[in-house]
């Protein structure tokens, strides 16, 4: 039989594969020999069987050494971070300019959409003009002009992963661990880095719904990490509602542009200060992680965040002057609409699938890999846990391409947001619920 074939059959029987076989499997995505049909019968197999600690060391490596792996030689450590995906996180917009102004370098391998959860690189392409496939000569270029850049894997960067994460966003496979794991550090080990920090998602808008799932695939993260000689640390972030109160593209865009310009913090800020502090503190970049965040917060409150966030659109084909004037340059939705509460109540729920899964549906996202993404739609104004609202005061505010949309996302803003009528609600959960690594 062929690789993939006795792949499949080992899997089909719950077996996992040999580390030998994931190896000629992963080159067999890169070069074709892997059929669509067989990358997706392996991906449903590995969901439900699973590949064992060794078989997803295995096929991170394999994953990794399909294509290119970059070399740098600079200055100062090459960093980066990575989300395992959340609903209305856009921290890497604020994270990747903030650890610049740091003076790390930060060479961010991103991704797009990826079921109900948005994508970084769909958010970035937003800004007109933006391209974020970037060769590596213009991957370099931006990074040494601009100290970080987020863009792309390159066609020959982790090929192998190119083709498996489409297949797993449209055959519902991707909430497995060894997946997972193999998709985020294949690409990030391959682009040479020195350290990581994964910012592992946990709660009603993750793919990792409880707390313990989360501290599984974030002890996987890292411990394949180590494993393959790159020093990283994960910390557990909770994810029961939107981190940012915009959901979308072009509205996470200009949230993130809020908090760079200092207009506005709340918890896309805080977040982005715990896991850059985490990051400067286990590269030695900081002595703790406390005085880490306060190095990311002088950052921004200093400007010099944003101001490497506008060299960096700029050097991807942006406008020079986008983080002086970015409401001018950001699409807008021609329809929006005020989502009044039905009843009074105090906001005890949200669920942030639905809430990614709207906007999917008004075209912020994609059901299938070639479907088109429109930039401006999506949610803003998302109110937050724990708010006390009154009978047709605003919960949200959606922005559609027609009216008709925006009367479906009204109704499934309203189905996803739980108000109490009796009062009181519990207490947010903290923001950062652990630390792996």
């Amino acid at each position: 039989m062929s690789p993939a074939r006795d792949i499949l059959a080992a899997l089909r029987h719950g077996a996992p594969p040999a580390p030998e076989a994931l190896d000629d499997f992963a080159r067999g995505l890169a070069d074709g020999a892997v059929s669509d049909a067989q990358a997706g019968a392996f991906a449903m197999g590995a969901c439900l069987t699973g590949l064992g600690p060794e078989g997803r060391r295995a096929l991170t490596l394999a994953m990794r050494d399909s294509g290119r792996r970059l070399t740098w030689d600079l200055d100062a450590p090459v960093l980066d971070k990575h989300s395992t995906g959340g609903v209305g996180d856009c921290t890497s917009l604020v994270l990747a300019p903030a650890l610049a102004a740091c003076g790390v370098y930060v060479p961010m391998i991103s991704g797009r959409g990826l079921g109900h959860t948005g994508g970084t690189l769909d958010k970035l392409e937003a800004i007109p003009g933006v391209a974020t496939t970037l060769d590596e000569a213009r991957l370099r270029s931006v990074v040494s002009a601009a100290g970080c850049a987020i863009a792309g894997a390159t066609a020959d960067l982790a090929p192998a992963d190119r083709r498996l994460y489409a297949v797993r966003d449209v055959t519902g496979t991707v909430d497995s661990v060894d997946l997972i794991t193999a998709s985020i550090l294949s690409k990030k080990l391959a682009a040479g880095l020195d350290g990581l920090v994964l910012d592992v998602k946990v709660g009603s808008g993750a793919f990792m719904a409880t707390e313990a799932a989360a501290r599984d695939l974030a002890a996987a993260l890292v411990e394949t990490a180590a494993a393959a000689g790159c020093r990283t640390t994960a910390l557990l972030s909770a994810m029961d509602e939107p981190l940012a109160p915009a959901v979308g593209n072009a509205v996470e865009v200009a949230a993130a542009m809020q908090v760079l310009t200092g207009a506005a913090g709340g918890p896309l800020r805080a977040l982005s200060e715990a896991l850059g502090g985490a990051l400067l503190a286990s590269a030695g970049l900081a002595p703790d992680a406390d005085a880490g965040a306060a190095d990311i917060a002088r950052a921004i409150d200093t400007g010099g965040a944003a101001e490497r966030f506008g060299r960096m659109i700029y050097a991807m084909g942006g406008p020079k002057g986008f983080v002086e004037d970015w409401g001018r340059f950001l699409p807008e939705a021609t329809v929006i609409r005020e989502v009044p509460a039905r009843a009074t109540g105090t906001v005890t729920a949200i669920d942030g699938a639905a809430l990614g899964r709207a906007v999917v549906a008004l075209g912020g996202g994609r059901r299938v890999e070639s479907d088109g993404v429109d930039p401006a739609v999506g949610l803003t104004d998302m109110v937050r846990i724990g708010t006390q609202v009154s009978a047709g005061q605003s919960l949200a505010r959606v922005h559609a391409g027609r009216e008709g949309q925006a009367e479906a996302a009204l109704a499934a803003v309203r189905a996803a947001i739980t108000l109490d009528a009796g009062g009181a609600a519990a207490a947010p959960a903290p923001l950062v619920r652990g630390r792996v690594g």
